[in-house]
């Protein structure tokens, strides 16, 4: 058993079995009052196992536009802020005015693959009468993969209305895309809140916190944040490496997807985390082919949405052969906030930030 359990004090099982759990194997059962631990100490400069694992409960649905929306709740928790290359932590109040850490998805109901970079705002209202506003943060969860997320302050039990708003995606589009997902959007979806029901939820402290790992995603949605498996990747795949924990997957496609201006080939690069492949977005990364010791391509691998490659970085290239050079560069670290277990990841708080991948393509 590699973790334990805790339950809030007063409540039981039942309580706790109301709500979707993260899986696993349970350890020593515990009545007492759970405390979040520290942050394990040593954690290395990688994706980690993080000091606990918290359940969550699902708030409902909504759709709009083009958009399918998902609202989650849990114990309010700290995570960090990324921006540039500062990386900076956000605590819980230590008053308990932070009622829960609000949770929301917004995906294509086609597809089902979440959509990043729609920005998000949250407006939360309790009859009629204004309670809490934010635009949230985009975010990184073990668990979850991308959503985004904040800690909100709440009136005690009762019946609240979540207004969820996107402004639509910057991001280029490709494919079937192409003409989806500009349009702002937005939805309401009814909360009925809880006190008791939220300290039900299960809580999880993790003997092996601190070692190179991660959770079990867990999603209650239908929205998917993980990139495609390598060998569901369209076109040639020709080589792979890893910068500060974040895989970086290279494709080459013979021409570029509709929405690309430019001839010639696509060079693609699918970017995920080490242990369940899910989406890293909002870097900038540019790229290098030479062969020979010519350049053959220099330039921004442009932030882009395909319906089959998902998110990832591409430019058109005029060819990319076997024996060729290639040179992958993180100029910006993802501009996403992290759950415990990833701010030490993708340029986070330690070590010497994104190195350059290189490898010679298949």
């Amino acid at each position: 058993m590699r973790r334990r359990r805790f339950l809030r004090a007063g409540l039981g099982l039942a309580a706790a079995g109301a709500t979707t759990a993260s899986a696993g194997c349970l350890g020593v059962f515990e009545t007492q009052p759970a405390g979040i631990p520290p942050v394990p100490e040593n954690r290395p400069d990688a994706v980690y196992v993080p000091s606990h694992e918290e359940g969550m409960a699902s708030v409902g649905m909504g759709t709009a536009g083009d958009y399918e929306f998902g609202l989650m709740y849990s114990f309010a928790h700290r995570f960090w802020n990324v921006n540039g290359r500062d990386v900076e932590k956000t605590g819980v109040e230590s008053s308990g005015d932070d009622a829960v850490h609000l949770m929301a998805v917004v995906w294509d109901p086609e597809t089902k693959l979440a959509l990043p970079e729609t920005g998000m705002d949250v407006d939360i209202s309790r009859d009629g009468e204004f309670v809490s506003q934010e635009t949230i943060y985009p975010m990184l969860s073990q668990v979850m993969g991308f959503h985004y997320g904040a800690n909100f302050t709440l009136e005690g039990d009762g019946t609240y209305d979540v207004n969820v708003s996107v402004g639509g995606m910057s991001t280029r589009r490709t494919g079937s895309f192409a003409e989806r997902f500009a349009d702002p959007a937005s939805t309401t979806i009814e909360f009925e809140y809880s006190s008791q029901r939220k300290d039900g939820l299960s809580f999880e402290t993790r003997d092996d916190a601190g070692e190179k790992g991660a959770l079990e995603p867990n999603s209650m949605m239908d929205a998917d944040s993980t990139a495609p498996a390598v060998e569901d990747l369209p076109g040639r795949v020709v080589g792979q490496g890893t910068s500060n924990d974040a895989v970086l997957v290279t494709t080459v496609l013979d021409a570029p997807p509709e929405g690309v201006d430019g001839d010639g080939q696509y060079l693609a690069v699918s970017a995920r985390t080490p242990y369940n492949r899910m989406v890293v977005p909002a870097m900038g990364l540019d790229g290098a082919v030479t062969r020979d010791g010519q350049s053959v391509f220099e330039g921004e691998l442009v932030r882009t949405f395909d319906p089959d490659l998902g998110y990832h970085y591409g430019a058109p290239v005029e060819s990319l052969q076997s024996g060729d050079d290639v040179t992958l560069s993180v100029t910006t670290w993802p501009q996403t906030a992290r759950h415990e277990g990833y701010e030490t990841a993708f340029g986070g708080l330690l070590g010497d930030g994104m190195p350059d991948v290189t490898f010679t393509a298949k």
